[in-house]
């Protein structure tokens, strides 16, 4: 024991002079910019109305904090909000929220739904670039969680070659 006792002011002494050259270096991430957000919605609109469906678009950063939105013309009013949560999801989870659903729907995942904000209905996908999730796009207000989700995917597409 006592032969531990003099190598530990050693070590931190080390350590002292290790952290702050770590901790100069800015921190840096890839992130949802507001640029990327609006095409993500306006490619996402485009294919929902397309199809005649009135909805809102959520769009969540690496932080799953909201960084757009928008609440469609003639929307229902729960699908803002409802955007948002299933975008959350999606960014939480890294996965589609209605892979998240049909997790959520076995015993052992019970667990699931106790985490705050997080629902199981389709509708958000994750904005990844390679395997990093960046964030996530949610549309709400299609007859379904499949629609809502083909919406979604289409406004991803429409940024495609920036994730790459």
């Amino acid at each position: 024991m006592l032969a531990l006792g003099k190598y530990v002011p050693a070590a931190i002494a080390s350590l002292a002079l290790i952290a702050p050259a770590c901790a100069q270096a800015p921190q840096s991430e890839k992130n949802v910019s507001m640029k990327m957000a609006l095409m993500i919605i306006d490619g996402a609109l485009d294919e929902c109305s397309k199809d005649g469906y009135k909805v809102s678009v959520s769009i969540v950063d690496k932080a799953g904090n909201l960084a757009a939105a928008v609440r469609g013309d003639g929307t229902n009013p729960h699908t803002f909000e409802f955007a948002r949560l299933k975008a959350y999801t999606a960014r939480t989870r890294g996965q589609t929220s209605l892979e998240v659903q049909k997790a959520m729907e076995k015993p052992e995942n019970a667990w699931m739904k106790q985490i705050p904000n997080v629902v199981g209905i389709g509708g958000g996908v994750p904005i990844k670039v390679g395997n990093e999730t960046i964030g996530a796009v949610c549309v709400s207000g299609a007859p379904g969680g499949e629609k809502d989700e083909v919406c979604a995917k289409a406004g991803i597409e429409k940024v495609a070659d920036s994730l790459k």
